[in-house]
């Protein structure tokens, strides 16, 4: 799967997760840049991608994200695998 393809995925989980799309996903964009991102809903986010994706992830790898860009190399990677 291209990375542009996650994005545009994790573009829909995060507007359908925080009920609102009054952000622009890109690699940069991170909890502090988006309303009401905060940690319940992050576990919530993450649980719709494992979802999505029908992928899991270990505690450790959740621990290094730092941004969406970082989520999408994640998930590019586990789907290589």
């Amino acid at each position: 799967m291209e990375k542009t393809e996650i994005i545009e995925k994790l573009g829909r989980i995060l507007s359908t997760v925080l009920k609102h799309d009054k952000f622009e996903i890109n690699e940069a964009l991170s909890a502090t840049d988006v309303d009401g991102w905060d940690s319940l809903t992050h576990m919530l986010i993450i649980t719709e991608v494992e979802k999505e994706f029908n992928i899991k992830f270990k505690l450790k790898e959740l621990n290094k994200l730092q941004n969406v860009g970082s989520l999408v190399e994640l998930v590019h990677l586990k789907l290589q695998n």
